[in-house]
């Protein structure tokens, strides 16, 4: 018998043919499947992007998190505001009302001098520099068009995003050279009011330190004042003697001077570390911000056998030169050592990409 190829091939028409007719019977009319169409292109513009990545991914999972603790942070702002307020200002009434007597009436007459001099310098510091980082508008980008040069699009804004620029989801806005945003001053810390941070937490840091070693003794005599009341009876003490007559105003001094010893040491301690982590990120040439861009990026250059150079480091001399506005040597007194409401260098929407070379500060 022989094999005969037109059969087989009227065999596998027939075939392939009973699956058309079964599938044409049950297909939709046109108008559902067009609608259906359609209905599926509006679902998929929804949530699809050619830049979607895991990070969009992630954001958008946890946007009502981010929601809501931007908006708790947003809201507690001026409550971290007026306690900074509050808690400042029982130190410097505790300083003025039992501090100030005692230094008076024990003192040498140069040290009277060398604390009033340095506790008002430190306290005028503290206060303008505060004041000045919450008041003062941390930089914005411009919204208009313009030939402004940069680097990328922001996601949330929409609008060209200079270099080193962030967007800050509590202020729901860009910021100029971004660090972060502070519950403590209601405000975006950036390029305009960064050295006013920065200034604000040294000088705090140094008035907490003077509060702690020149209330020492003053603390120890009030503790062990309050635990004698404490640990024994009533007019009575070790020695079965008569405990010493504290009146009310003095039991509220001994409690005040533990008060304000425990406090400044508490914010001397956490205050001196975050400025010491500034001060290392400000010799760097970097923000907080920065730090975690830059270390991805030189771990993804060392893969590759390459080195990563941040463009905007200047050495550490000149970084700080740059961030405290100093041009000549009489600036270091009068821009750093005294308050000075001067602007930083540059607009904060253009920057040098090469290392300075020369000094920004001449020798003579």
């Amino acid at each position: 018998m022989r094999w005969c190829p037109s059969s087989v091939l009227h065999l596998l028409r027939c075939v392939r043919l009973r699956p058309c007719i079964k599938r044409g019977r049950s297909r939709l009319p046109v108008w559902m499947r067009e609608l259906w169409a359609y209905m599926s292109v509006v679902v998929q513009s929804l949530y699809f992007n050619s830049l979607t990545d895991s990070d969009v991914v992630f954001d958008s999972v946890f946007e009502p998190v981010f929601w809501t603790v931007d908006y708790v942070t947003r809201w507690f702002g001026t409550v971290f505001v007026c306690l900074v307020v509050i808690l400042v200002s029982s130190i410097v009434l505790i300083a003025y009302i039992v501090l100030l007597p005692l230094v008076l009436n024990t003192y040498s007459p140069a040290w009277i001098v060398w604390h009033i001099c340095y506790g008002h310098w430190n306290l005028v510091m503290i206060a303008f520099h505060y004041y000045k980082a919450t008041k003062t508008s941390p930089g914005y980008p411009p919204t208009e068009k313009n030939d402004m040069p940069f680097v990328a699009v922001c996601k949330k804004c929409i609008m060209p995003k200079p270099a080193r620029t962030h967007h800050c989801g509590i202020c729901n806005r860009c910021i100029l050279k971004m660090d972060h945003h502070c519950p403590w001053l209601n405000n975006c810390v950036g390029h305009f009011n960064q050295r006013y941070f920065f200034s604000f937490c040294l000088f705090m840091t140094l008035g907490c330190v003077y509060c702690v070693i020149s209330g020492r003794n003053l603390f120890l005599d009030a503790y062990y004042a309050l635990e004698v009341r404490w640990l024994l009876p009533p007019g009575q003490t070790n020695y079965q003697t008569p405990a010493p007559p504290y009146t009310f105003r003095d039991r509220m001094i001994h409690k005040s001077i533990i008060y304000m010893w425990v406090l400044t040491s508490t914010v001397g301690v956490a205050l001196g570390a975050l400025t010491i982590w500034h001060a290392v990120l400000i010799s760097r040439g970097e923000t907080s911000i920065e730090r975690h861009i830059n270390s991805k990026e030189r771990q993804r250059l060392a893969k590759r056998g390459r080195v990563y150079k941040n463009p905007y480091h200047y050495g550490r001399l000149n970084n700080w030169k740059v961030f405290l506005g100093v041009e000549k040597r009489s600036h270091w007194l009068t821009r750093v050592l005294l308050p000075s409401g001067h602007t930083p260098h540059g607009d904060g929407l253009t920057w040098d990409f090469l290392p300075v070379k020369k000094d920004l500060m001449p020798s003579t």
